[in-house]
């Protein structure tokens, strides 16, 4: 039966869209439960050379929720979870959503500046953690609402005094499987809070309910067509706390009942060792993951023929390194798109049917998108011309916490304003053209970065490229590259320019290119192309 709320929900939808029932009431929990009723043997976390299966699984999900409740936790609470990928993420990721907590995620490579700013916005009072990253912790906690530390160790186990300060092995040994029953309304109640990576200002939190993760799941696995249920091995080295690693590797992993292949980062050895070692038949990633495994120097002593399907998100996935990639694995690489306030997919290509390279594909199941004018916002642009890429949906979030002005403006009336500029073609395909404030204007032409870095990645010499906006005293701006080389290869910046001259308007082409051993990138591996040009103005101007 159809409760009065999801009506409403379903009346707000644009004309003519009927969206699906599938995911109504459901949670993540329920979707673990079920996942246990029909394979309870079946392997659910491979990590580090330990197997969990889900029966064992739910035991200690059942253990953790029961622990937390009885520490005080009650629907609605934050609770703070500081982890690399682990087992114990996972296990704290489900808990504490059983009892209807709200999971905080919090960015492990966080210093201490970060992590009193989320404790103090969320109003996290449990801190759950990797034992390693406590004295961070602890330098903030009297800055912070915290009032319990649980603790745990993947190695020897960090001396830590306090009452306050639990060890969570000891907790569980000592705790009964037996979480009270919670109601939990799915369409307005917070499964998450996902915060912003803040590179761009302060770091906001995208409230995530229930229904917003689960029917992000459900979308990705009816995209996935030729996925079987309990049968698929996920490689889970996306970070769970981004909301991509948490949909695309958790989420769906245990909607379809998947093994999840965990490894806490990715490092290359140890990833072409799982790779060869557990088979994965789903590898989602981003760009400079694959770019790894094609530049392998050992690639040829590895199976990687189990891969069948990939989706890449986060940052421009190059064409060449999509072609490469497919003709070495044999399986399907297709590019993604989404934010952390949308759970995060809203796009992709088809894996089965017309794939469009440099397209970020066709919206997600039941999710509406139009793009509009850059002047006004409100007008609704022709086919083929860019605009704001604005998208609705079932996965889009309910609004920033605590940040009423900052939901005002990007959403509006259900529909999410994205900053970025798209442009759709007569076969609905979206093409995401640039960041809305990434687009370089100079001497007032507007150069979309993309355009520029896709011409570099074709050069047999170069791993890796970005291009940036950077001062200029008679263009406004003009265009640099940072380009780091395939290892043993040597170019000049000469070089680059004359190749980028033979395949690019005048306008576009780098008037300077630096050559790097490495980009600086966020945690999931996007490059961070406002660091590099902070860093240039800074250095112009002499500091």
């Amino acid at each position: 039966m159809i409760q009065s709320n999801e009506k409403q929900w379903l009346k707000s939808y644009p004309e003519g869209i009927r969206p699906s029932l599938e995911y109504l009431g459901l949670t993540m929990p329920y979707l673990l439960e079920k996942a246990v009723s029909k394979l309870p043997d079946r392997i659910a976390i491979t990590f580090a050379g330990l197997e969990l299966s889900y029966k064992m699984l739910k035991v200690m999900v059942d253990k953790a929720a029961t622990a937390l409740y009885e520490l005080g936790v009650r629907k609605g609470d934050r609770v703070a979870l500081m982890t690399p990928n682990c087992p114990q993420y996972i296990i704290a990721f489900f808990a504490i959503q059983k009892i209807g907590g709200v999971v905080v995620q919090v960015n492990p490579m966080y210093l201490e500046r970060e992590l009193e700013h989320i404790l103090k916005d969320s109003g996290a009072k449990v801190f759950i953690a990797y034992d390693q990253f406590y004295p961070r912790i602890k330098n903030v906690r009297d800055f912070t609402p915290v009032e319990k530390v649980l603790l745990f160790s993947l190695g020897p186990p960090l001396d830590v005094e306090g009452e306050d300060v639990l060890k969570i092995e000891a907790l569980l040994a000592s705790t009964p499987a037996q979480p009270p029953r919670v109601d939990i309304d799915a369409a307005n109640d917070l499964a998450v809070l996902q915060y912003t990576g803040g590179t761009t200002g302060v770091s906001k939190g995208a409230m995530l309910t229930h229904r917003n993760i689960v029917a992000n799941a459900l979308q990705i696995s009816e995209w996935f067509q030729g996925c079987r249920y309990g049968e698929e091995r996920v490689l889970s080295v996306l970070p769970f706390f981004h909301s991509y690693g948490m949909t695309l590797c958790v989420n769906f992993g245990v909607l379809n009942a998947a093994t999840l292949i965990v490894l806490p980062r990715f490092e290359i050895e140890a990833v072409m060792q799982a790779i060869d070692k557990y088979q994965p038949t789903l590898f989602p990633g981003v760009p400079t993951m694959y770019i790894g495994v094609i530049n392998y120097p050992g690639i040829a002593n590895i199976n990687v023929k189990s891969i069948k399907y990939c989706i890449s998100g986060s940052a421009t996935l190059p064409v060449e390194v999509a072609q490469r990639f497919e003709k070495l694995t044999g399986g399907y690489l297709v590019e993604g798109f989404g934010l952390s306030e949308t759970s995060p997919v809203t796009h992709c290509n088809p894996l089965i049917g017309l794939r469009k390279i440099g397209s970020i594909g066709l919206p997600m199941p039941d999710t509406v998108c139009k793009i509009v004018d850059l002047e006004t916002g409100g007008r609704e642009v022709p086919r083929g011309e860019p605009g704001e890429l604005c998208i609705y949906g079932p996965q889009v979030m309910k609004g920033y916490w605590n940040m009423p002005e900052e939901t005002g403006k990007t959403l509006k009336n259900g529909w999410i304003y994205t900053g970025d500029i798209a442009k759709m073609d007569e076969d609905g395909y979206f093409f995401i053209v640039d960041r809305k404030k990434d687009m370089i204007i100079a001497g007032g032409f507007n150069i979309y970065p993309r355009d520029v870095e896709e011409v570099l990645f074709e050069h047999p010499k170069v791993q890796e490229a970005v291009v940036a906006g950077v001062p200029d005293p008679y263009r406004g701006e003009t265009v640099k590259a940072f380009v780091v080389l395939k290892e043993g290869r040597e170019a000049t910046e000469e070089e680059m320019i004359s190749y980028c001259k033979s395949k690019l308007a005048a306008f576009k082409v780098p008037k300077q290119v630096e050559f790097r051993s490495e980009l600086p990138k966020t945690a999931i591996g996007k490059v961070l192309r406002r660091f590099l040009r902070e860093e240039e103005i800074k250095k112009q101007k002499g500091n």
